[in-house]
This record gives structure tokens, C-alpha cells and sequence, in this order.
């Protein structure tokens, strides 16, 4: 083999998220930080009296403590799960979470590989049993069983690839990795979790023998003359595994990438049972080198199991001497150990953990405390070299290979070859504003996900448009939601560090939307400029309308739009005529509803006012789109074609209005209930207009010429209904509120000639239009034009109500962002903040992006031990759990009461409410069977597992049990 990166990539497998929990540090960016610092993660404690060993061990912060809310366990239930469980359960979320993918909106098939260390925790289960009434046996085996590892975490984060636990002692980890590489390169699954976890709770302190195993002065000095022994440790840790042709394709952050792995066993030849074997280590990496189709030579740095045992390293350096049969001190050899202890089932994932941060970072770390070579290893007459200190490894124009050994106790031998992943070219910046979406479970881990997340976006490089794709798509939607929108990430950060991102709760259920589309008066040149520049479903919108109306105008519509450079005055004046302005509006308005919808903002129902009424038939389907233009085109030329006109808008009430008006002077539209439009020839609105002055009535000119919706449109109407006549007429295909009558428009209104002449006469009832759009349920409302007309007027309504989301597609033409990027994204932001389903892939279409290492959501963890492991029984030792979702109200009499206590008792809860869900506090089939046992010993009534899942409130099952008493009476 040659050092050149080969272009079949078939059987490769790429690493594109981790996950750790390790002694001494703070999940993966710590730990690397510790190992290039050299730092010794091993907690030392005092020689007890009469010893004369240094009590030592890798103890891991917080190791009793979980997120059980998070997950959906109750807290009884969260105290029976083995600690191993739960860490591992969090890191697998965590590792997802650090390759850019959402559990629930992932597609592809996941499987979990993992396995875990013997801690006794049945044991201490039993132990305790005094303090878990009710609990069986069973329970406390599916709560500690190992083979159950996997399989929790596959039910719990709804993935449905293999699930398989692996134990093959210390080799575990790195052996589940070999399996979820052959599961991955067979097509079991499409994405894989991997990894291991040993943690002991409460730790051990004083464990010590004099058989060479463990240190006496409590340091792991792997291959230094001075070793006695390793230390033993905590650790948890998780990578997420997938095929490599895929991840490049999919924009994945390839941490390394996996060339092959094998899997051995010593068999009998060798010592004993417990002892290492050099031909059965030297044969696995062999092995692992052929399926790698490297060559030895062109490895830089071997990750070795190196436990500091003066048995165990001299044979894996000899078995490793032989599989890498190159120069003296041409490879690296190191040990994460040295920092960290031995984790057991978890030591083989987080050594390639640390040999994948060797390569993404470009440095070897050093192995701790070696000073000289231990003699029985003949180190110089091996291909490798140690370094106490980390050395630099840069890029070169070979690929940097390194390869991962663990070994397992029984004989179990694994070996990983790794390649540095590929580089990765700068991408275009894309849109200018980028949407920053933020969710969690509660509004505490929502301030802290945006702290965590300000610090990553001040302190790094990270692309603005990269991290958008990731929280969008790789981050799942809780209901406490906030957002930011920003043009870089420093921009982003600021925000975010200010509390910027308007957090609020959202409905417990999608949101409908409805789209309003406002008539003339808002238009301006340059509206929805950056859509046009940057949003390819935009501009292919507005593309086809100009190619539409091209020759009825006269003029290309887009340069009245967005003009060039010294064109915009021009491109005013025909923006204020009747004609192009019509046109224009109804174009930006199709354009927008397009790119709405392929961004997956599909409306329930559609209103439009006046003239945005042509655009709301087209989304109903009523119109296509090129005869709504012909038809807006005509009723432009018609009101160009009018007497100079004018129209007013006026605060009073359409009964209090009506008397002040003149002859030829007409209410154009009731927009609220003290808010309308009178229109008529110029001279008479200004009479009117100085008489409601002079009444100190509040009135404004509207920027529209002609007297729309007035006796002056009158002689147009006959020829505009023939016109309407030859276009076909659909029913509507959704909801669409008619602006004419105030109420959803039928069939054959829509079809009919004469209801479109009349509404081009008639007044405009948007108020009453409004009332019908309240009463139908609540939707979000979105404008869907320039400005915010019908966005002020929908709020100032008075059925609006204070908690609809009212929001604004383009800005006001006096805005300083007529562009409307920003407007955009910050509507989407809004509407996906208030539980509006969003496609984010249509927001992203034809813009490939990356995913990006973000960090992870923070959990809040509560303290959970038994009484033996000193621990004060089944509720957390430091608070009380937190409150789920929805309100709380108390049990109402005495049965709900009684009902609510035997929640509590089984659950583990202090405080439970007549609506919560016993499901949704954790309970599951075992627990319901324990409850109604509970209550069938306390009441006799003879309650089943059935009723519970069929009545699982307080007030339900409260009354489920009253039924059943008076049946039984």
C-alpha cells in the first residue's frame, strides 16, 4: 500500500459525534483540554492509618445525578436505574445531539452498540429493598440488568436499529465499536451509537491488592519504569458512527474516519485465563492493518490499552512490535490511562475518542508521568516512541493514520485503524440572516442553552448559515422555545448573551396558520430584495409573473422591483400608478406564499384584503396564476383609468361615519370596529377630511390615487365581468374568507362572474371578515406583503386576544430593512416559536450545509441514591423534581386525593395534580401494575392496568373507581 488516500471508500465508516463523561473534566472539549495540559484527572485521597498505599481513584462529578424529567422517568423509577444506565442513556442523547441529529426527526435507522461494568448494582438494589416497598424483583432486574443497556436507550430515544450489549470486560467499549461498524457496513442501520460505561456508586476509595494490579502510590505510569499498577476509574463515553460515502453526501462533521477494525480472542494459548497473550493481541491488529489496507508504516500514532501493570504492557508493546514491523520510534505510542485510570468497559471508546481528537486537532497528547521507558519493554528496539509531553501532529500531504488497541480480561482483543478526515472547503455564506432556533423542556435549561451557546458562537469560527442547519435540523422542538436572527455569529452570540431570543411557550399542538394578504398602499421598490437575491423559489415566482405580465405592462416587471443602479426613480413612479403597483403587489405576494409553503408554512385558510383577495384565490386554487394577474392587470388599468380619486381612512365606526359623507363619497372598507376607509374623488375626500378635522376625528391619507371600491368603478364593472367570465373558476381548495361578505367564500360565489364585479364595487368588510377568522380556531396570522397593515389591524381587533401570534411577512416601505431577509426569518422564527411545523430542509433547498458541533443541552440533573449508597430514600436528595408542562391544579375531594397519593407513592412524587398523566410522569405497564396492586390492597376496588392506560389522569381514574364502586354496590 501506498501512503495515497484511496478512492474507494465503500467500507469506510466516518465518526461524527462523541460524547464522554470522564473524571476530573467537563464532557469532551474538557477532557482533550486536560490531556494537551498534561493534567492527571485521578482523585488521591488520604493514606488511611496502618496503609501503606495511596487510596486513588477516576471519580466522575455528579455521577449520582440525572435528568430523569428529561427522559420521562419518574423519580422512584430514575433511583431503582442502574447509575451506568442512566449516564450512558444521557451521553447517547448528548453524542446525537454533537452530530447534528434529532432522535425524533431522524429517518434513518439507528442502533445502539454498547456494554457496561460489573458495579453490583442488583445487589444494592436488594439491599435496600426495605426502603421500595411494592417494587418486585423484576423491577429491580430490569433496572440493573446490562443486557437491558442498549435496549433503554433505543426505547427511550424512539430509535429502531439493533440494539445490542456487548461485554467483553475492558475490550467492551471498543469492541461494541466493531459491531456497530459491521452492522453499519451491513446495512442493519444507518446510524450508530457506540460506546461503554463503568461507574460505581458511591465510589470506592480504598481498594488495594499486592498482585501488581492496581498502584500502590495511586498514579498509572503506562510504560515507565516506575509502573506498579493501574488505577481504576469512572467513565462513560459514546460515538456516533456512519457510513462514510453517506456523511460526506449528507454535510456531516467527520471527526475521523474508520478504515476497519477486527475483533479476536486469545484462546488457550497463553498463561492463564486472565492473561494477556502477544499473538492473539499482534494477530488482532494485523488483522485490523489488512482491513484497513494500511500499512504499518503509514500509522503516526497507536492509542494503546496501556494500564501501567508491569505484566500487561510489556506484553501488548511486544504484540504491537510485531504487527507494526517498521523502523525504531517511527510510531507514537500513547495512554490515556495515565490521565484518567482504567474505566474498564468504557477505556477502549474513550481511548479513540482520544486518538480522533489527535487527528481533528492535530496533536498527539502525551502519556503522563513517563520519565523512562520501562526496561522489559526493549522500547528501542520497537517502531515506538513515548513523549511525555503532547507533540504536534499537522496535515501533510499524506493522510495521518492512527489505530486504537484495547484488551479485554478473557481475552477478548480489539484494534481500530483511523484516517483524519478529509478537509473541508469554505462554503458560500448563503442568505444574509440566518435563523438561530432554541428549545428546551424547561424555560431554566432554555436561558442555559443560550449562554452555552453565546459562548460557542463569541469564542469560535463557526459558519452563522452552518449553525442555523444545525439547530434546525439536528436539535429536537421542546416546548419552551426562543430564537435569533443574525447576520454572523459574533451578531448571533451578542444576541443570545442578551437574552435576545424572546423565549415563550409553545402550544402543546401544531399551530394553523392563516395567510392575509393585504391590498395597494404598501408597496415600494426594492420590497423583498434579498428574497429575490437569495431565495431561488422567490425569485422563480416573481420570474414567472414578470415573463406573465411582461406584455400587458409594457415594462419588465422586476425593474420596477428592483431596479439597478440610477433606475429607481423611474421605478417609483410606476410603483405609485395603479397599474404597476397592482401588479407588483400581487407579484411579491404569489412569491412570498410560494416561498411560505416550501418552507413548509402551509396555510389552513387564506383572507386577502381588496386586491390581495386575487392572491388569497390563488392559494385557495379558485385562480391560476396567470389569470389572477390578467384579472389584476385589468382592474389596474380600470382604477388608473379613473377620475383622480383618493381614499381616507378614518377612526370612527362605519354608523357614526356615514352621515358626514357626501354624495359620491363611499365607505370603502370597515376594517375594525372604529376603523374605516372612505374613498371618492380627490376633492371630496379632502372636504371630508377637513370636516373630521374639525370634529378633531383622526384621519390619514392612504397612498393610493384612485377611488377603489366607489360608484366611480361602476361603468368598468360590465366589461371586467366579461373578462372574469372567460377565465376558469375553481372551487376553493381550502378555507378562503371572503373580504365582500365576511364569511368563507362558497363554491359557487367563487365561480360566479358577478361576485368578483362586485367586489371590485362593493365595500370592503374586513372586520367582519376577521370575526369569522377568530371564531374558526387559533390560527397564527402572517401577512403576506409589504408592511403591516393588516397585522395592526388583526391586533388592535378586539377577537384577536392578547396570545395570537401576529406576524409580518415584508417590512413597512419606512423601515430600514426593505430587503426583507430579515423580516423573514425573523416571521419564521416567530411562527415556529408558537408551534408552526416548519420544513426546514425547504428552507435549506438547494443550499448544501454542513452540520456543526454545538453544545449539548443542558441537563438538569437531581441527585438520586439509595439509602445504602448513602442516599436518603426514593426522592432527590437536593430539590424537589421539577414541574412538568402543563398547569397544575389540585385533587378536588377526597377519592382524586386518594387517587393522586398512590400516583405520588409509586412515582415518587411530592406533589401531583388532578390533570397530570401518570404516563407522562414516568409511569409505564410495571408501574401501572404496581398501582393498581397499591390500590386494590388499600380500596378493593378491583382496578386493572387497562383502566389506567384508559383513564391515566387523576380525574379520570378518580372517577373510573367511582363508576366501578357504584357497579360493584
Amino acid at each position: 500500500m501506498t501512503g495515497e488516500q484511496i478512492t474507494d471508500t465503500c467500507g469506510f465508516v466516518a465518526v461524527i459525534g462523541m460524547a464522554a463523561r470522564v473524571p476530573g473534566a467537563d464532557g469532551v472539549d474538557g477532557f482533550w483540554d486536560a490531556l494537551v495540559r498534561g493534567d492527571e484527572l485521578i482523585t488521591r485521597f488520604p493514606v488511611p492509618a496502618g496503609r501503606d498505599h495511596v487510596p486513588a481513584y477516576g471519580v466522575v462529578a455528579g455521577s449520582d445525578e440525572f435528568d430523569a424529567a428529561f427522559f420521562g422517568y419518574a423519580p422512584r423509577e430514575a433511583l431503582l436505574l442502574d447509575p451506568q444506565h442512566r449516564v450512558f442513556l444521557e451521553c447517547a442523547w448528548e453524542a446525537l445531539e454533537n452530530a447534528g441529529y434529532d432522535p425524533a426527526g431522524c429517518d434513518r435507522k439507528v442502533g445502539v452498540f454498547g456494554g457496561s461494568g460489573d458495579t453490583g448494582h442488583f445487589a444494592a438494589l436488594l439491599a435496600d429493598r426495605a426502603a421500595l416497598p411494592g417494587t418486585s424483583e423484576w423491577q429491580l432486574r430490569l433496572a440493573s440488568g446490562a443486557d437491558f443497556l442498549t435496549s433503554r436507550v433505543s426505547y427511550k430515544l424512539g430509535l429502531n436499529g439493533p440494539a445490542v450489549t456487548v461485554q467483553t470486560a475492558c475490550s467492551t467499549s471498543l469492541v461494541a465499536v466493531h459491531v456497530a461498524v459491521q452492522s453499519l457496513l451491513a446495512g442493519d442501520c444507518d446510524l450508530a451509537l457506540a460506546g461503554g460505561v463503568t461507574l460505581r456508586v458511591p465510589h470506592p476509595v480504598d481498594e488495594f491488592s499486592d498482585d501488581g494490579v492496581l498502584s500502590r502510590d495511586g498514579h498509572c505510569r503506562a510504560f515507565d519504569a516506575a509502573a506498579g499498577g493501574t488505577v481504576a476509574s469512572d467513565g462513560a463515553g459514546v460515538v456516533v458512527l456512519k457510513r462514510y460515502d453517506e456523511a460526506v453526501l449528507d454535510g456531516d462533521d467527520i471527526r475521523a474516519v474508520i478504515r476497519g477494525s477486527a475483533v479476536n480472542n486469545d484462546g488457550s494459548a497463553k498463561a492463564g485465563f486472565t492473561a494477556p497473550s502477544v499473538d492473539g493481541q499482534a494477530a488482532a491488529a494485523r488483522l485490523a492493518l489488512s482491513v484497513a489496507g494500511v500499512d504499518a508504516a503509514e500509522v503516526g500514532y497507536v492509542e494503546a490499552h496501556g494500564t501501567g501493570t508491569p505484566v500487561g504492557d510489556p506484553i501488548e508493546v511486544r504484540a504491537l512490535a510485531k504487527a507494526y514491523a517498521v523502523p525504531p520510534g517511527s510510531v507514537a505510542l500513547g495512554s490515556v490511562k495515565a490521565n484518567l485510570g482504567h474505566t474498564d468497559a468504557a477505556s477502549g471508546v474513550l481511548g479513540l475518542i482520544t486518538a480522533v481528537l489527535a487527528l481533528r486537532h492535530e496533536v498527539i497528547p502525551g502519556t503522563l508521568h513517563f520519565r523512562e521507558p520501562n526496561p522489559a519493554l526493549d522500547l528501542d528496539r520497537t517502531p515506538f516512541r513515548v513523549s511525555a509531553r503532547a507533540r504536534s501532529w499537522p496535515r501533510s500531504s499524506r493522510p495521518r493514520r492512527a489505530a486504537v488497541n484495547s484488551l479485554g480480561i478473557g481475552g477478548t482483543n480489539a484494534h481500530v485503524v483511523l484516517e483524519e478526515a478529509p478537509a473541508t472547503p469554505p462554503r458560500e455564506a448563503g442568505r444574509p440572516y440566518h435563523l438561530l432556533p432554541l428549545s428546551a423542556r424547561t424555560a431554566t435549561a432554555l436561558r442555559s442553552s443560550a449562554g452555552r451557546l453565546a459562548a460557542a458562537l463569541t469564542d469560535g469560527d463557526l459558519a452563522p448559515a452552518d449553525v442555523a442547519w444545525t439547530l434546525q435540523t439536528g436539535r429536537p422542538a421542546f416546548g419552551h422555545r426562543g430564537f435569533v436572527v443574525a447576520a454572523d455569529a459574533r451578531q448571533a452570540g451578542a444576541a443570545l448573551a442578551g437574552d435576545g431570543t424572546a423565549a415563550t411557550r409553545s402550544p402543546d399542538r401544531p399551530r394553523p396558520v392563516a395567510f392575509l394578504f393585504p391590498g395597494q398602499g404598501g408597496q415600494y421598490v426594492d420590497m423583498g430584495r434579498d428574497l429575490y437575491t437569495h431565495e431561488p423559489v422567490f425569485r422563480a415566482a416573481v420570474d414567472r409573473c414578470a415573463r406573465l405580465a411582461g406584455a400587458q405592462l409594457g415594462f419588465d416587471l422586476r425593474t420596477m422591483l428592483y431596479p439597478r443602479a440610477g433606475g429607481h426613480d423611474e421605478a417609483a413612479t410606476r410603483m405609485a400608478g395603479m397599474l404597476g403597483g397592482q401588479a407588483a403587489v400581487f407579484t411579491v405576494q404569489y412569491a412570498l406564499a410560494t416561498l411560505w409553503r416550501s418552507w413548509g408554512v402551509e396555510p389552513a385558510l387564506v383572507l386577502g384584503h381588496s386586491l390581495g383577495a386575487y392572491a388569497a384565490a390563488t392559494v385557495a386554487g379558485t385562480l391560476d396564476v396567470a389569470d389572477a394577474l390578467a384579472l389584476v392587470l385589468h382592474r389596474g388599468r380600470i382604477l388608473g383609468d379613473l377620475p383622480s380619486g383618493a381614499m381616507l381612512a378614518v377612526s370612527l365606526p362605519a354608523g357614526e361615519l356615514l352621515p358626514i359623507l357626501d354624495d359620491g363619497v363611499a365607505i370603502a372598507a370597515v376594517n375594525g370596529p372604529r376603523q374605516c376607509v372612505v374613498t371618492g374623488p380627490a376633492a371630496r375626500i379632502a372636504a371630508v377630511q377637513a370636516a373630521l378635522a374639525g370634529r378633531d376625528v383622526e384621519a390619514r391619507l392612504l397612498h393610493i390615487s384612485a377611488a377603489a371600491h366607489s360608484p366611480l368603478v361602476e361603468p368598468a364593472l360590465p366589461e371586467f365581468e366579461r373578462l372574469v367570465a372567460g377565465v376558469p373558476l375553481h372551487p376553493p381548495a381550502l378555507p378562503w374568507i371572503s373580504d365582500r361578505t365576511g364569511q368563507p367564500v362558497t363554491a359557487a360565489q367563487a365561480g360566479t362572474p358577478s361576485y368578483w364585479s362586485g367586489h371590485l364595487r362593493h365595500t370592503v368588510q374586513f372586520d367582519a371578515a376577521l370575526r369569522t377568522l377568530f371564531a374558526s380556531g387559533e390560527h397564527a396570522l402572517l401577512e403576506i406583503g409589504p408592511g403591516r397593515t393588516l397585522a395592526g389591524l388583526a391586533r388592535r381587533h378586539p377577537g384577536c386576544g392578547p396570545d395570537r401570534p401576529v406576524v409580518a411577512s415584508l417590512p413597512h416601505a419606512a423601515d430600514d430593512a426593505g430587503g426583507g431577509g430579515l423580516t423573514m426569518m425573523s416571521a419564521l422564527g416567530r411562527l415556529w416559536q408558537q408551534g408552526v411545523p416548519v420544513d426546514w430542509a425547504g428552507v435549506h433547498a438547494g443550499e448544501p450545509r454542513r452540520r456543526v458541533e454545538l453544545p449539548a443541552y443542558p441537563f438538569e440533573r437531581q441527585r438520586f441514591r439509595l439509602p445504602g449508597q448513602g442516599g436518603t430514600g426514593f426522592v432527590p436528595v437536593d430539590e424537589t423534581p421539577p414541574a412538568f408542562d402543563q398547569d397544575h391544579e389540585a385533587p378536588a375531594g377526597e377519592l382524586e386525593e386518594a387517587v393522586a397519593a398512590a400516583f405520588g407513592e409509586v412515582l415518587g412524587l411530592d406533589d401531583v395534580g388532578r390533570h397530570d398523566n401518570f404516563f407522562d410522569l414516568g409511569g409505564d405497564s410495571l408501574v401501572a401494575a404496581q398501582y393498581c396492586r397499591l390500590v386494590r390492597d388499600t380500596t378493593g376496588a378491583q382496578l386493572t392496568v387497562r383502566n389506567v392506560f384508559e383513564a391515566p389522569t387523576v380525574a379520570a381514574l378518580a372517577a373510573e373507581l367511582a363508576r366501578m364502586t357504584v357497579v360493584a354496590s
